[in-house]
């Protein structure tokens, strides 16, 4: 596929769109839908502003979002705890959501952005636990996406 024809994510309707697609396929995720359909009991409708708030900050430079991420997920953790497996997987999901749609710096930069935010948030997470570290996290650009998976 060609990437130049793709347009790149440059507007708040880009994100919104791609966090819709991105949510469709985690939600219906067997690794990682449960704890946003069963743990979160996350309302998209709700939770669709915030997060495109945060993805508008980090990539469009605004100052959208006023919060903290790392105070939802570690809510979450310590009801049902988030692995390396979780966040890797949320990884994949979002490239995958971007690739084929969406091409340029800013959606490089979604990309290499997801991928800190998972090893940073799963740090932060395990500094708690006695292993610590980054708990066998595998940075995702050394994964190969298999088709339908």
């Amino acid at each position: 596929m060609d990437t130049e024809a793709l347009p790149d994510i440059t507007t708040r309707d880009d994100l919104e769109r791609a966090l819709r697609r991105f949510y469709r396929a985690a939600f219906a995720d067997p690794l990682i839908g449960p704890f946003f359909t069963e743990v979160a009991r996350l309302d998209l409708e709700a939770h669709l502003p915030r997060i495109t708030d945060f993805w508008e900050s980090a990539l469009l430079r605004t100052a959208a979002y006023r919060g903290n991420a790392l105070a939802p997920h570690a809510a979450l953790h310590a009801v049902a705890p988030l692995t390396a497996a979780h966040f890797g997987r949320w990884v994949q999901l979002w490239r995958a959501t971007l690739d084929g749609r969406h091409a340029g710096p800013v959606t490089e930069r979604a990309k290499d952005r997801s991928q800190r935010i998972a090893a940073a948030m799963l740090r932060r997470l395990d500094a708690g636990d006695t292993g610590g570290g980054t708990g066998g996290f595998v940075p995702l650009s050394a994964v190969r996406l298999a088709s339908g998976h």
